[in-house]
């Protein structure tokens, strides 16, 4: 769960959220990934056991509706919630510099993944280009390209070790949540569908 919510705030904000109307788990979930522009998304296990909380202690009730809980806040939640106003107005805060910062990194790793992968097209047609003519050189490389003659699956799972090793590095030094791991999972992944296209 982002750090946001730490110390009960999920279950006010979940109050919050329930003030604008009824609404089942799965809304609540939506709206929360919506909130986090798709950067966080809770989970049901995150979600339901705080909503059967709220409910016991007499702040939503739920109805069923189409084979779904659908819950309401009660006069009780929103007397909790007015009650808690300023500490709302706080987690909201906290909440658009959380985005912020989660969007930032998202976009760091993205800008770093896309040059990579334009670097490595570079590198590919270079090398294309250069055995057509003979040469062997790749512009702009930080080391020299090897030779025509090396063993180059050895040399590629080399730079693939390599690149697998920097990317660890630069995530196990940030401490990143669950959300931000799973956001550099899809940057991940589009990279590789990225090179899956290139070469087809």
């Amino acid at each position: 769960m982002t750090g946001v919510f730490s110390h009960g705030r999920l279950r006010l904000y979940l109050l919050k959220l329930l003030a604008d109307g009824p609404k089942h788990g799965y809304e609540l979930i939506r709206l929360l990934e919506n909130r986090f522009l798709g950067h966080y998304a809770p989970s049901a296990g995150t979600i339901y056991p705080r909503l059967q909380r709220l409910e016991v202690e007499g702040l939503v009730t739920h109805t069923a509706a189409g084979g779904r809980k659908v819950y309401e806040i009660t006069d009780a939640g929103r007397t909790e919630l007015g009650q808690r106003d300023s500490e709302l107005a706080d987690l909201e805060s906290d909440i658009r510099a959380s985005v912020a910062d989660l969007s930032s990194l998202a976009g760091e790793i993205q800008t770093e993944v896309r040059g990579s992968v334009r670097d490595l097209k570079r590198e590919l047609r270079a090398a294309t280009r250069e055995t057509r003519h003979g040469g062997w050189t790749v512009p702009g490389a930080t080391r020299p390209a090897p030779p025509p003659d090396a063993d180059l699956g050895a040399e590629f799972d080399r730079r693939l070790t390599d690149f697998t090793t920097d990317v660890r590095a630069l995530v196990h030094n940030r401490r990143l949540t669950d959300s931000q791991l799973r956001t550099l999972i899809r940057i991940l992944d589009g990279a590789l569908d990225g090179l899956r296209r290139l070469l087809r």
